[in-house]
């Protein structure tokens, strides 16, 4: 593909055998004008579509960035020990695209250490160059020719297998081995990415508990994100916080108190009365001679095994009490009958929507329906009062294992649990202290919620097919939401690239879609995290799962990956004060309340991360699958969950949008399922570009407004001439428009962005910038970045832009190669820690001596080079 016109430039500059070979005679032109070659193969499609091939060079894309690898080759050839190397991109057995470096050594045998490359080569690159595996050979493999054989180079060895840097100090160990375990991969090296593995929000903070657990420490979940490899969070192991208190057994008072979270559904169930809104309900479908004394036994054990199962909420003078069913006055499970398999779905749905009463009654039913024959379908309904989505594990594995027992005639032989489910509550309580008390944790992160939920939009003003009813029915249905293996790859890459998890690439997608929709520009989504903070309630029953606002602003027009940091960075705070029970945070916040919707969000997004729940009983086939049982709790529901093959590479992410029917049908909900996919493959295709840019459309819905809904056609002019020149055209037509809005929300006119821009142009001439000249910008992104880029234009510059987030080796190497005159800071920048011969400029720091230079443009002509559109 090649690119012709007034918007070519002039060359590379100092690199004229490179601009000899990329930019060539036109020969459509015939006025002896140049092309430039891009590289890039790609044809025309049928539709009249320029359709993206893949490179005909040495150019790679690696997650949205284009990278020329022979420049990490030449900086790695310049590393201590190295004799030859080449760097290409190749895909993992994950399906990610990476970038791999195979070096030779200058001493035959040796063993370069990749720790050490890396490192050297992160003074000069930015994070996105730098290879992701390291591969030492005796030679590179060459063809008959002499070139590089790329197809003769070995695949590198998958982290967390066998490759990687071994632990060299005992933090290190243990915290390879907790990686390891919490990913349920068998090793982990030291430079092994956390997230690349298969890591998560969910997982990061397992492996928090789990180092508090080992090493008496406290990590916080962002310290994973931010330091996602074992030598890197190593370091903090000497620095970081004594662990908190443990759990452990005590003695409960009497009355015993409800849990923060068992309150609200306490209080809601006598607000609404008895309903099956918050049942959890499963079925064990059975296969074989089923011992019908050995299952009741078994359910009877689980019951004496986990309280919260047998607990009772009666109340005196309206304050709840949690009252524990003795052992000889627990009824006999399950109920038992029979049915035919017509009958079946009307039975199984049935139990499903039992309404516990929960003053007196056990909140777990089970029921056990004989088809006929051998076979058998156990139906068991949690509520949610005494257990949550991470419960159903262990409590099918202790039924399981009970049951095994009792069939051989014997008691289970597990261990005790470390603790109780009041051992729990009343921990919870003195953990987090008294809000009343300005130093407890509760009341410091109950001030983290109240500033970061102001002005939280009471609801989403999302369209609907029929009004919001006065009381919500929470009558839902379900509509499946696939993401294929390839688009799962993608979305990965995406993630990996700005250090988030595919949770907040899917909740960034979200945020957009939901604008798009009408939302506005302030998304707030809840969502559950496990609450399992302490290991010593990974194998208990009960209510432990927390839900999190995540709030999302998409105002700015931001690129999909600057809304993946926004989205990243507001999770992590999030994450860091997750102790605070939602049903508590809404008691303080105090929203409008109404029982038409949900309070502080009415849209649920999750990924699910359930551990195993496979049933081995003894004699039978058994299955565990969810109940019959769509309960709308909020108007829409988005519950996803990451699917791996055997090798463990993305196999796609299954997902099912819940909507209440109240609000919608099944039509528009569809709508919104496949414009969610659109926005994510939208994202994923061009995540660089403005998210403003990003198209919810189908083909029919943007052919019915181009030409159905279309109003007159206005010709509109070819665009010509500078961009200074240009601007001023926009300025005079709409001096007081609004042309720029800041993050926080502070307006720029166009008048007031034109006199800016000139003021530090005339600044700029006086400091030696001019036509031809280059002015390198390090600024971060603000209202003065764009007032620099123009101004530099106006005085007939070019810019070279410095990445504020790269290295300053990056940043010296980019100084050298284009000698800018002037160098143009903020106050926010660093002290550059390296020489140069340019003019640095603070914009935002002598404003007396801008304000007194002219607010009309200069007289000097615009370079053509940097300024032509």
């Amino acid at each position: 593909m090649y690119v012709a016109g007034a918007g070519v430039a002039q060359g590379y500059l100092k690199r004229p055998g490179l601009s000899a070979c990329r930019f060539v005679a036109d020969p459509f032109a015939g006025d002896g004008s140049r092309m430039y070659r891009t590289g890039d193969l790609a044809r025309w499609n049928a539709d009249g579509l320029l359709e993206y091939l893949g490179r005909a060079d040495d150019q790679v894309k690696i997650r949205g960035f284009r990278i020329e690898t022979g420049e990490i080759a030449a900086a790695l050839s310049a590393c201590q020990g190295v004799a030859d190397c080449a760097v290409v991109a190749r895909d993992d057995r994950g399906g990610e695209r990476r970038l791999v470096a195979y070096v030779v050594p200058q001493a035959p045998g040796e063993a370069l250490d990749s720790g050490l490359l890396r490192k050297k080569l992160g003074e000069s690159l930015p994070d996105y160059m730098l290879p992701a595996a390291f591969v030492t050979l005796p030679a590179l493999p060459l063809t008959p020719s002499g070139k590089l054989d790329a197809r003769a180079l070995p695949e590198p060895e998958v982290a967390g297998g066998a490759a990687g840097r071994d632990a060299r100090t005992p933090g290190e160990q243990v915290l390879a081995g907790l990686f390891a375990e919490v990913l349920g991969v068998p090793r982990v090296g030291v430079d092994d990415n956390f997230f690349a593995l298969g890591g998560h929000s969910l997982a990061a903070t397992r492996l928090a508990g789990r180092a508090r657990s080992v090493l008496g420490v406290e990590l916080a979940v962002h310290e994973v994100f931010d330091r996602p490899t074992v030598a890197a969070l190593a370091e903090l192991l000497d620095t970081a916080r004594a662990a908190r208190t443990a759990l452990v057994p005590v003695d409960r008072p009497d009355p015993m108190p409800l849990s923060f979270a068992q309150a609200r559904l306490w209080f809601l169930d006598r607000l609404d009365g008895p309903n099956p809104t918050y049942n959890i309900p499963f079925l064990l479908r059975m296969s074989g001679e089923l011992d019908v004394a050995a299952l009741r036994a078994a359910l009877r054990d689980v019951l004496l095994r986990h309280e919260s199962l047998r607990t009772v909420f009666p109340d005196t003078a309206g304050e709840p009490r949690q009252h524990l069913v003795p052992a000889d006055e627990l009824p006999p499970l399950p109920y038992a009958s029979e049915v035919t398999a017509a009958d079946l779905p009307a039975a199984l749905a049935a139990a499903a929507s039992h309404s516990f009463r929960l003053a007196g009654e056990l909140p777990l039913r089970a029921e056990l329906f004989h088809l006929g024959g051998d076979e058998h379908v156990l139906s068991v309904v949690v509520h949610h009062i005494a257990g949550d989505g991470w419960s159903l594990a262990p409590l099918v594995r202790d039924l399981s294992a009970a049951y095994t027992a009792r069939c051989d005639g014997r008691a289970p032989g597990w261990e005790p649990l470390p603790v109780t489910y009041a051992d729990y509550t009343l921990w919870q309580r003195s953990l987090l202290g008294e809000d009343s008390d300005e130093t407890s944790p509760l009341a410091r992160q109950l001030a983290y919620w109240k500033s970061a939920l102001s002005g939280l939009p009471e609801e989403l003003a999302l369209p609907t097919d029929r009004p919001r009813p006065a009381v919500a029915s929470h009558r839902g249905a379900v509509l499946d939401c696939e993401i294929g293996p390839e688009l799962h790859r993608e979305l990965l890459a995406v993630a990996h690239a700005g250090g988030a998890s595919v949770f907040m690439v899917l909740q960034a997608a979200l945020a957009v879609l939901l604008s798009k929709l009408g939302a506005g520009d302030d998304i707030p989504v809840g969502s559950p995290i496990a609450g399992r903070t302490d290991e010593a309630l990974d194998d208990m029953v009960g209510f432990f799962v927390n839900t999190l606002v995540l709030r999302t602003d998409t105002s700015g027009r931001p690129t999909f990956t600057d809304l993946v940091d926004r989205v990243r960075r507001a999770d992590l705070a999030a994450y860091a004060h997750q102790d605070v029970p939602f049903e508590r945070l809404v008691e303080v916040l105090n929203p409008d309340r109404s029982r038409s919707r949900h309070p502080l969000f009415q849209i649920l997004l999750s990924m699910q991360d359930h551990p195993d729940r496979t049933l081995d009983l003894p004699g039978l086939t058994a299955s565990v699958t969810p109940g019959d049982l769509t309960i709308a709790k909020f108007d829409l529901q988005f519950d996803f969950q990451e699917r791996r093959d055997e090798a463990g590479a993305p196999a796609g992410i299954g997902g099912q949008v819940l909507y209440a029917t109240d609000l919608y049908d099944a039509e528009t909900v569809g709508r919104m399922v496949r414009r969610f996919l659109k926005v994510l493959e939208s994202a994923v295709a061009r995540p660089g570009t403005s998210i403003a840019e990003i198209d919810v459309l189908a083909p029919e819905e943007t052919r019915r407004l181009a030409v159905e809904w279309a109003g007159p056609v206005r010709e509109v002019p070819a665009l010509t001439g500078s961009v200074p020149a240009r601007f001023a055209e926009r300025v005079a037509a709409a001096p007081d428009a609004t042309a720029l809005i800041a993050a926080d929300g502070t307006e720029t006119s166009y008048r007031e962005l034109e006199a800016r821009a000139n003021r530090l142009a005339h600044r700029l001439l006086a400091v030696g910038a001019g036509p031809e000249a280059r002015v390198a910008v390090l600024q971060q992104r603000s209202v003065e970045l764009v007032v620099s880029l123009l101004a530099v234009l106006k005085a007939g510059a070019a810019y070279v832009p410095l990445d504020s987030r790269a290295p300053q080796g990056r940043w010296e190497q980019v100084m050298e190669r284009t000698e800018p005159s002037v160098l143009l800071v903020d106050r926010a920048q660093p002290e550059l820690e390296f020489g140069h011969r340019a003019t640095t400029v603070v914009v935002d720091g002598d404003l007396d001596d801008l304000a007194a230079q002219p607010d009309q443009p200069p007289r000097w002509p615009s370079s053509p080079s940097g300024s032509r559109m």
